[in-house]
């Protein structure tokens, strides 16, 4: 079924056919966020193990480990955070579910939430998020092709970085533009090579990890800010599981999918994580790459190399892929294999900033802590509404305009409207990032809650719309909700 309603509600998505052949291994997906009919839904929930575990084998978690470590933690300590944050990973995968009732996209889903018109600047900003991210990861992979370039005697300075973004860039477009079936195969079979260099790198870091105390007390700042930055990665995917569950069939359970995706997404990132501490008490950090390279025999860290590259590419897959649908969301009237070269674009664009213009661990930093002002609140909103509705969605509503159950007032639904802005304020207020420091950090202490924000946004939209949602709930759904 394609997208309807007014051209000022939804602009239409290009149609899409039907039939088994609709999402296969290297072929062009035809599908958008147009809801996957019955008849092409296939798969299992361990699907989504391979999915998450394979997507989450990025050095982007080294990174944030060693993070951890310079704020002022300890092996133990920052290995609890580690673990805490690798946690989240199962309210992600149970989020999962909407896209099983609705066999659409989460940001299609999240209408139900902010409203037609409403959610578009929410999925603005989640757009903006999911390029972050890919633009992250590509410069990680970046780096590490342009060292094995200067491994392998070439020193070509910008030519040879150039060089490498363009490879890791190719590596993660054609996946991607391919669409959800060569997305989950791709996924599967490079997490088979990927988890055993891992393992190999666990092996060679671990033995040397200084698990002493830390010499310094953390004091709520340091603390604070760990568990920003681990807690960032899992909740930069809240506005995508459903891209990825849509095809499975309705009888999938949501015990099945929680602790398939949680497990996959839970092992790799406190595996790598892990990681990152064991060489941030060892080594000097500040350049990761270089830093763990150090740490390996000199036979390993080619490979070593190889494996930064393919987990950044990994990462990166699933979140242009996302952003491809994310675009339809917001009303570029294209198929989603052409709207992913505008994601394409913009992260090529991202990526040479801060290859060539910035630092880039500063930058790192910066992003992940003002992030979290976004999509932490909005993901409070997106979790409570889905709690609330027990996930049960009037489907055909999500891709109506005013005629649609979800247009609200004026096409915004005002009591996710005021959640989301009062868990921004909130997480504003309480942000500690080298781009900005909000006026309640100093007299908490140097804490950092943004992550609150969340919660904040959470609890203001159950007070606000529990009693309109449970009068909707009282009326009965379509046969195919």
């Amino acid at each position: 079924m394609t997208q309807q309603g007014t051209a000022e509600a939804i602009p239409p998505t290009a149609p899409a056919p039907t039939g088994p052949g609709t999402d296969e291994v290297f072929q062009v997906e035809s599908h958008g966020i147009d809801p996957i009919p019955d008849a092409e839904r296939h798969g299992s929930a361990k699907d989504l193990f391979w999915l998450w575990f394979g997507s989450n084998l990025t050095f982007t978690y080294v990174i944030n480990g060693a993070l951890a470590v310079a704020f002022g933690l300890s092996f133990w300590q920052a290995t609890g955070v580690v673990v805490i944050g690798g946690l989240a990973f199962f309210a992600i995968s149970a989020a999962g579910l909407s896209g099983i009732r609705t066999g659409t996209a989460t940001l299609v889903i999240s209408r139900a939430a902010f409203g037609v018109r409403g959610n578009w600047p929410a999925g603005l900003l989640n757009w903006v998020v999911s390029i972050g991210y890919t633009i992250v990861n590509t410069v990680v992979g970046t780096l590490a092709l342009d060292a094995f370039f200067r491994d392998l005697g070439w020193h070509g300075g910008d030519l040879a970085r150039a060089l490498a973004l363009c490879v890791t860039l190719l590596l993660t477009f054609a996946v991607a533009m391919w669409g959800h079936a060569t997305v989950q195969w791709a996924e599967r079979w490079m997490a088979y090579v990927l988890a055993i260099g891992f393992a190999a790198l666990l092996v060679f870091l671990l033995p040397g990890a200084d698990t002493g105390p830390s010499g310094v007390v953390p004091g709520a700042s340091g603390w604070s800010l760990a568990f920003v930055v681990m807690l960032a990665g899992p909740f930069s995917y809240l506005p995508m599981p459903a891209d990825y569950t849509r095809y499975l069939p309705r009888s999938t359970s949501l015990r099945s999918i929680t602790w398939s995706g949680a497990i996959g997404g839970f092992v790799s990132s406190v595996a790598l994580g892990i990681a990152g501490v064991a060489a941030a008490t060892q080594a000097d950090m500040t350049d990761a790459v270089a830093g763990t390279e150090g740490l390996l025999p000199g036979w390993f860290q080619p490979l070593f190399l190889a494996l930064v590259l393919g987990g950044s590419v990994t990462n990166s897959i699933i979140t242009l892929y996302s952003s491809s649908l994310n675009l339809q969301v917001l009303g570029i009237p294209w198929s989603r294999s052409k709207a992913i070269l505008i994601s394409a674009g913009v992260t090529a664009a991202g990526s040479l900033y801060a290859l060539f213009l910035t630092d880039f661990t500063e930058s790192l930093l910066s992003f992940l802590s003002l992030l979290i002002i976004v999509f932490a609140p909005w993901g409070g909103v997106f979790l409570a509404d889905m709690v609330l509705r027990r996930c049960r969605y009037d489907a055909a509503a999500l891709h109506q305009g005013r005629d649609g159950a979800y247009w609200y007032r004026a096409g915004c639904h005002p009591a996710g409207a005021a959640a989301l802005l009062t868990g921004m304020a909130f997480a504003a207020l309480t942000c500690d990032s080298e781009l900005w420091t909000g006026p309640l950090v100093a007299p908490l202490g140097g804490a950092d809650l943004t992550l609150l924000g969340s919660v904040v946004a959470a609890a203001t939209y159950w007070l606000l719309a529990r009693g309109r949602i449970r009068a909707d709930a009282a009326r009965p759904l379509a046969a195919s909700d």
